[in-house]
């Protein structure tokens, strides 16, 4: 078994002296590598759509089981029904204490979508001739390879970096190698539908949850794939809007150029609140950004072209909120996230459609109010002359008002932000250095949304994530993977972690 993991050598290097030789090291992770994968496999088969309640007590029961069966005192808090996991480990109350946030839900699935008849059924692919080549996982057991690509749900957000940590405290516990501080684990069921318990959650376990630093084993590298921290992310604000035409879809023969198309509409409404540049117009959008001119320089010194960036995405241009992409991640977004309207396809129809129901997104950044920014564009609405309603239009409000829109809103949860030189950073890159012998990538803000403001602002502690996939995943849709590479990475990354004192004196 240990000649077929030979290769992983290619990826250690020292860890810290308390965990033993190189060669000891070595031969726990040969060990412990088809163990990791094989618990990878088995957690991605258990569907955990979030508001899919049955599947997410399943992935609760496996949470509860895994920390139980790893020494942890393990306790599940319910919050308007909703399952939060929190498995602890004092070793000592007068050292410092760590939270880990790990997600276990996920987005939901079509499986029309995926290039496998089950998203939930790890498909291993493997690259052959410069193409992506299924392998049975039977086959893949026998030779894993650093190239190779695990495709399910949630195999990069975030059951694959959730795995790579618990699989870093077995390997520990199997080894009876103490943690130095003291280590809490907290596990949200929710947070693909923006975490909506997890304020009053760490309110009212303010105490259970009490810790220094707050570590989130989240979110996807920067571009180049190298190990990366992110000491700050976006938060969120979302919004649907529905531009209503006629009472009911109607001919575009009989009625075109007389009754107008309510897509039209809308097309010219969002045309509006955007420059060609991608820089939203609706006035103090960018209010307040501020970063100083020395986060502006480490921010820079991690960076990709513009140019090859956008050519990878398969596109010719970009936006230019920022001079860079590193930069345009410290500004708000407005952004379109789906349109429905009419039929198109097989199901086509030549009508001219009775509404357009326009989803949308808005990041946040600290210094941007969720509800602040969603007032903004209920005004800049109203300036274009749209009679802004909560409801669908009654038949007197249709004859009433030429141009009619029903504004819908919500909130799920602000920004947060630690300095790019804190003492968590300082912590997590000597972690990496022992680990892997190299510093990690370090991002002021990632452009994603993550819960953890109620973390910082409630318990005052800083947080940064650690990304382990890899930036080719498709999180969020189909085909989403995790490289194996970065999955034992990740493995290594986390021994680095549990294995490195926290100084807090320095």
């Amino acid at each position: 078994m240990k000649k077929q993991f030979l290769w992983i050598s290619l990826l250690l290097s020292i860890v810290t002296a308390q965990f033993g030789k190189l060669s000891d090291y070595q031969t726990h992770v040969w060990d412990y590598t088809p163990r990791a994968l094989e618990t990878l496999n088995t957690f991605l088969k258990l569907p955990n759509g979030s508001r899919d309640q049955n599947n997410i007590e399943r992935n609760v029961e496996w949470c509860v089981r895994r920390f139980s069966d790893i020494g942890f005192n393990v306790n599940t808090y319910r919050i308007n029904c909703t399952p939060f996991v929190l498995a602890t480990n004092i070793v000592d109350k007068m050292k410092p204490t760590v939270l880990v946030y790990l997600q276990i839900d996920g987005q939901p699935v079509d499986p029309s979508k995926w290039d496998q008849n089950n998203p939930y059924i790890p498909q291993v692919k493997r690259v052959v001739e410069n193409q992506h080549k299924s392998i049975s996982w039977v086959e893949f057991m026998k030779d894993p390879r650093k190239s190779d690509k695990i495709f399910a749900r949630s195999s990069s957000d975030s059951k694959g970096p959730a795995v790579s940590f618990i699989s870093a405290l077995e390997i520990l516990r199997k080894q009876n190698k103490t943690i130095p501080y003291n280590l809490k684990v907290i596990m949200d069921f929710q947070e693909e539908i923006s975490s909506p318990d997890i304020h009053q959650l760490v309110q009212k376990e303010k105490k259970a949850l009490s810790a220094d630093y707050l570590l989130i084993m989240d979110g996807s590298r920067f571009t180049l794939n190298e190990p990366t921290l992110t000491f700050g992310a976006r938060g969120i604000a979302k919004m649907t809007l529905t531009v209503f035409g006629p009472k009911s879809a109607i001919h575009s023969g009989q009625y075109g150029n007389f009754i107008p198309n309510p897509v039209f509409k809308a097309s010219q409404l969002f045309a509006a609140m955007k420059d060609e540049n991608g820089r939203v117009l609706i006035p103090g959008w960018y209010d307040n950004i501020q970063f100083s001119i020395t986060e502006l320089k480490m921010m820079n010194e991690v960076s990709t072209d513009a140019k090859d960036l956008a050519n990878e995405m398969g596109v010719a241009t970009w936006e230019s909120v920022g001079n860079t992409y590193q930069e345009a991640l410290q500004y708000p977004t407005l952004n379109i996230s789906g349109i429905k309207s009419g039929w198109v396809g097989a199901e086509v129809r030549t009508i001219i459609p009775d509404k357009v129901v326009i989803e949308m997104d808005i990041r946040l950044t600290p210094e941007s109010d969720g509800d602040k920014m969603i007032q903004m564009v209920r005004t800049f609405i109203s300036s274009k002359g749209f009679q802004i309603l909560d409801h669908d239009p009654e038949f007197a409000e249709r004859i009433q008002y030429p141009n009619l829109i029903k504004v819908e809103s919500s909130v799920g949860y602000p920004a947060f932000q630690t300095p790019l030189n804190s003492k968590i950073g300082e912590w997590l890159t000597l972690a990496h250095e022992n680990a892997i012998g190299k510093i990690p990538l370090k991002m002021r803000r990632t452009g994603g949304s993550q819960p953890m403001a109620p973390f910082v602002r409630i318990l005052n502690i800083p947080a940064v994530a650690v990304r382990i996939p890899n930036p080719d995943n498709n999180i969020h849709g189909p085909n989403e993977n995790i490289s194996v590479g970065n999955f034992l990475e990740g493995i290594q990354i986390n021994l680095g972690i549990l294995t490195t004192p926290i100084n807090n004196k320095n």
